[in-house]
């Protein structure tokens, strides 16, 4: 018998943590306000931590007792801390416009109660700006590189650093690279071997791969 309690349309994964090692992640922008509360609900009977992600501030604001991120679009709600699992990621960006997928990266891994620290703005219009900071790179065991345009980031990071590096295309620049899908075709291009990628803006996504190479080790 599943321990997933139905309501109308609503049902929440309790058991994926003890499952996946991971709580489910709720994604809210095609949700309506009723929907986020019932799930709300149900996670509180049974305190449940839970993250909404791509939650919009008039449905943020329906929402009580809760923490909202206007940057990330994420809200969260838990009585206690997560506690603290071993390793650590970084989130480096191409550019400051990249900050609401750097910041939902942030968000879930702090909700996976894994440590992490963001190096923003750090694209390869100037190079340096990455390359001083490879020093305190060797500190991380998982990098997460979130860029737009042509999203040449990942490739850079890919090819000068030996751990796992996950690449995040996301839908900023002009043009062709409208929508993200030139630096998503870029980095599945890449010739910086084993540089894995995820979705256009999949923030989530990025961290969730990040707390699962964690979770292997």
């Amino acid at each position: 018998m599943s321990d997933q309690p139905s309501n109308g349309d609503v049902t929440f994964d309790f058991s994926r943590r003890e499952r996946l090692g991971f709580p489910e992640i709720v994604y809210g922008e095609s949700k309506s306000i009723d929907q986020l509360q019932r799930i709300l609900n149900q996670c509180r009977e049974k305190d449940h931590p839970v993250l909404i992600s791509r939650c919009q501030p008039e449905k943020a604001e329906e929402l009580s007792d809760g923490t909202y991120d206007a940057v990330a679009r994420t809200w969260l709600w838990q009585s206690n801390p997560p506690p603290q699992r071993p390793g650590k990621v970084a989130v480096l960006s191409g550019g400051t416009a990249d900050a609401p997928i750097v910041a939902e990266c942030i968000n879930v891994l702090t909700f996976l109660g894994l440590k992490c620290k963001s190096f923003q703005d750090v694209g390869v219009a100037s190079v340096q700006r990455f390359l001083k900071h490879l020093p305190e790179l060797e500190q991380f065991d998982v990098l997460i590189v979130v860029a737009g345009f042509e999203g040449a980031l990942a490739s850079v990071v890919a090819g000068q650093c030996p751990q796992p590096v996950i690449g995040v295309p996301t839908s900023v620049g002009y043009g062709v690279a409208v929508n993200g899908n030139a630096a998503l075709n870029a980095m599945l291009a890449s010739c910086a071997n084993g540089l894995m990628v995820m979705n256009v803006d999949n923030g989530v996504g990025a961290a969730l791969a990040a707390g699962r190479i964690l979770r292997s080790q």
